[in-house]
């Protein structure tokens, strides 16, 4: 860690820990945009990052000042803790390595997620964070507007890598502080979602309008296929805002297109990234093969997982970090780790969120919730499916696991917000509505009683 970073650390950490809750919250993530996953300390083998820094101070600030969620944990919160502690479990029984790094991949997730839970209680702390993150995503799209004109990432004072010597359709791809372009692309195609329900909210839409336009000038910079996919799929999640009443119906159309695809296609059904590469850009070529060598190895992970230098056969080319398979996808990176249970349980997880949307949707119907409130509500399910659709094209080997928590956090918490105002308003209802009934009683007597 340098000293730049040490400078940018202190200031963040001193915020987390001061400054009132929303600006914890907008200091973390302000570590995810302005610190790199190089500046970090190497303390008994174990990689301290300065994220893990601003996660430590988080935890502290939340048992400190009590800002833990008082209602206990829900179903999405111990599915967080099953999935990812399941995981973490047997890799550490099956393995002879690695296990530093799967305790600080586990602790990650479930720090930043319960963090967020704790930061993010009420509907409003969603919208000023989007709404202030805008003013460090200006200064950030500046930085890679930089990178792509002068081909030298600003980032590299911090020890970031550049890309400038790598070109895609003539144009070179941003990493900014990422690790690879398509995680930087990853970070507007998350937002994105989010932005757009705020545009639709109606309220001071100038800092709605400038996320959007940052977000996709984020992705257009990172010039990589995977979230531009991604990015389609999130739009198509506001399409059929126009269905959200009848969303089990297009769970069932959407299977049966699957199901179709899977009859009409020569090649496996998992061949399909290889077909929208076509037109998006990017390896799919490599996420399709590397399905289709996963499922023929099955019989070597499906109980707890194997070790990545077992996959050196799997394709001519390895990651030179590694020595092993470029494994791309974040559900196969789970069996890998810990076998089928464990993507079953992530899976589940994923299952989880949206059922804590839709309950949340559904309790709130017509007039118990104000439609802002359902439109952000949808915009993280939206990005919960940026999500599912971009772990097909790669893992998240960063710091943008953190924008996953802060989003996952945000269902459960935004959920149970919601549930709580529905049942403020069902309780302040319940005396006018006795009253009307009263005196629809009371006009029905007297004209039994008197009908002319």
């Amino acid at each position: 860690m340098n000293s730049i970073g040490a400078t940018i650390l202190v200031g963040l950490g001193a915020v987390i820990l001061l400054a009132p809750r929303k600006w914890a919250l907008l200091a973390l993530m302000a570590g995810v945009l302005y610190l790199t996953e190089q500046q970090a300390i190497e303390v008994l083998e174990i990689n301290l990052t300065a994220l893990r820094f601003l996660e430590v101070a988080g935890l502290a600030r939340v048992f400190w000042r009590s800002e833990s969620p008082i209602e206990g944990l829900n179903r999405l919160d111990r599915a967080v803790l099953l999935a990812y502690g399941y995981a973490t479990a047997v890799f550490l029984v099956r393995s002879d390595t690695g296990y530093a790094q799967m305790l600080g991949w586990m602790v990650d997730s479930t720090f930043c997620y319960f963090i967020f839970r704790a930061w993010l209680q009420r509907i409003e702390d969603l919208v000023w964070f989007l709404r202030a993150f805008v003013l460090l995503l200006v200064p950030y799209v500046g930085l890679l507007i930089v990178e792509m004109y002068a081909r030298e990432n600003p980032f590299s004072i911090l020890g970031a890598e550049t890309w400038s010597n790598e070109l895609r359709a003539g144009r070179i791809r941003c990493m900014g502080s990422f690790k690879h372009p398509s995680l930087l692309g990853t970070l507007g195609v998350a937002l994105l979602p989010l932005y757009i329900a705020l545009v639709l909210t109606n309220r001071k839409l100038t800092p709605a309008w400038a996320g959007i336009v940052l977000c996709v000038g984020i992705i257009l910079l990172s010039n990589s296929g995977g979230p531009v996919a991604a990015a389609l799929i999130g739009i198509a999640g506001w399409l059929l805002w126009v269905a959200r009443t009848k969303m089990f119906v297009v769970r069932r159309i959407i299977c049966g297109i699957l199901l179709m695809l899977a009859l009409a296609m020569e090649a496996p059904i998992w061949y399909i990234p290889a077909r929208i590469s076509a037109f998006t850009g990017g390896g799919g070529w490599h996420r399709s093969y590397l399905m289709d060598v996963a499922f023929s190895q099955l019989d070597k992970w499906w109980f707890a997982g194997m070790d990545r230098a077992e996959t050196v056969s799997w394709f001519p080319y390895l990651v030179e970090a590694t020595g092993a398979a470029d494994i791309t996808n974040a559900y196969l990176d789970f069996g890998l780790k810990s076998g089928l249970l464990a993507v079953a349980l992530f899976v589940l997880l994923l299952v989880r969120a949206f059922q804590t949307i839709g309950q949340a949707l559904e309790g709130g119907r017509p007039s118990a919730m104000r439609r802002g409130g359902e439109y952000l509500l949808w915009g993280t399910g939206c990005a919960l499916a940026v999500h599912i659709a971009n772990w097909f094209a790669i893992t998240y080997f960063d710091q943008i696991y953190v924008v996953w928590c802060m989003q996952l956090a945000a269902v459960s918490s935004l959920s149970r917000a919601f549930e709580v105002k529905r049942r403020i308003r069902h309780r302040a209802a319940m005396p006018q509505v006795a009253a009307k009934e009263y005196r629809g009683a009371v006009s029905a007597a007297r004209s039994a009683v008197d009908p002319w």
